[in-house]
């Protein structure tokens, strides 16, 4: 760790931060010297990087004493409290909560589709939503060629995306379930509201809390967050985005149904294979002849979004249905915010403190 930048992970013993432990490891940022900072209790524990054991430190403004770059998974009171004090420090901060990402002076940004927001930062990016990330990626292609009209979304969404203690719940009741016993929920739909239910063998369409014209803020965030990524401003009249959002009993991997509407109604199905195929961070799995089609299981552990069963929308000239598949640990998470800090490296908008 001879040359590069001085970082620190916060939240790095979590699902997510673990992942960008790893992630880190095999992405092209030069580290010279490398925090792992998580809660007290977690102090005494320790991690490996690239053959050393990094102790854990407990978070706190001092921790960011010296540091270029923070990659923070530790929730939005952490991140609202730490990262400006990260930031007064001289450190760039990109976070994976829902703290930042509709202040409108914080990019919010996936490489694939919005780069070059990351020239306004002001300390601070925002990592967007898991299921907001692997859709626009899908939808970017389509964007540039046709023009977006309307998105109309539903997603089914792991048990991971509501943390590690929901997927232990997941296995937990499944067995249960198994065994004959009742299920115990704690946790699912949100541990922000009154009720809990079970989550295996079950649907869940709650995904957060309920806001008062009956959406979640989950699917809040969703179409919110599509907008400002691709038109800059999360009010935009640009796209008309719409969403329904779903747990279901799958540990790792959302998949969603996505049906968009392009302005070019001239757009064939071909043409948008044929787009998706070459789109950067997209794999192609659609031959439906042959039963190939993204799932949840064969995404985990992969960084790409993977796109299949596209199919014209007969009667209606210019929209397509699709099926996106990615892992939201990786891809909705851990690998964008290395990803997004690979970019920062590459547009020298990180600056080493010596």
């Amino acid at each position: 760790m001879d040359e590069g930048y001085h970082v620190a992970i916060l939240g790095a013993t979590g699902a997510v931060g673990t992942r960008i432990l790893a992630q880190l490891a095999q992405s092209t940022i030069p580290v010279k010297s490398l925090k792992l900072l998580a809660s007290a209790r977690s102090v005494g524990q320790t991690r490996q990087f690239k053959g050393q054991v990094i102790p854990i430190e407990e978070a706190k403004p001092t921790s960011f004493d010296g540091v270029d770059l923070v990659l923070a998974s530790a929730g939005g009171q952490l991140a609202g409290e730490l990262l400006p004090e990260a930031v007064k420090r001289g450190a760039v901060a990109v976070d994976n909560s829902s703290y930042w990402r509709m202040d409108p002076k914080v990019p919010l940004v996936v490489p694939e589709v919005n780069p070059e927001a990351l020239a306004d930062h002001h300390g601070i990016i925002a990592n967007p939503n898991c299921s907001t990330i692997q859709m626009v990626v899908a939808l970017e292609p389509l964007h540039k060629a046709y023009g977006l009209k309307q998105v109309i979304v539903s997603t089914y969404q792991a048990a991971s995306g509501a943390g590690q203690r929901a997927w232990d719940e997941l296995l937990q009741q499944a067995q249960q379930h198994l065994n004959g016993e009742s299920q115990t929920a704690e946790i699912l739909p949100t541990k922000g509201d009154k009720k809990h239910y079970p989550l295996a063998f079950n649907l869940l369409p709650q995904i957060d809390t309920f806001q008062d014209d009956g959406y979640t803020y989950e699917e809040q965030k969703m179409m919110q967050e599509t907008k400002k990524i691709m038109f800059g401003d999360p009010t935009s009249t640009q796209v008309k985005v719409t969403a329904t959002a779903v747990r279901v009993p799958v540990p790792v991997g959302h998949g969603e149904s996505v049906y968009v509407t392009v302005a070019d109604e001239s757009a064939t199905r071909a043409d948008v294979q044929r787009l998706l195929a070459a789109a950067p961070g997209v794999v192609l799995e659609d031959d439906p002849a042959n039963q190939v089609y993204p799932q949840p299981l064969n995404a985990v552990d992969k960084r790409e979004t993977f796109v299949g069963r596209v199919r014209a929308d007969i009667e209606n000239p210019g929209s397509f249905n699709m099926w996106v598949v990615s892992d939201n640990l990786l891809k909705g998470a851990a690998w964008n915010t290395v990803q997004i800090a690979e970019e920062l490296a590459k547009r020298d908008l990180i600056h080493s403190q010596v």
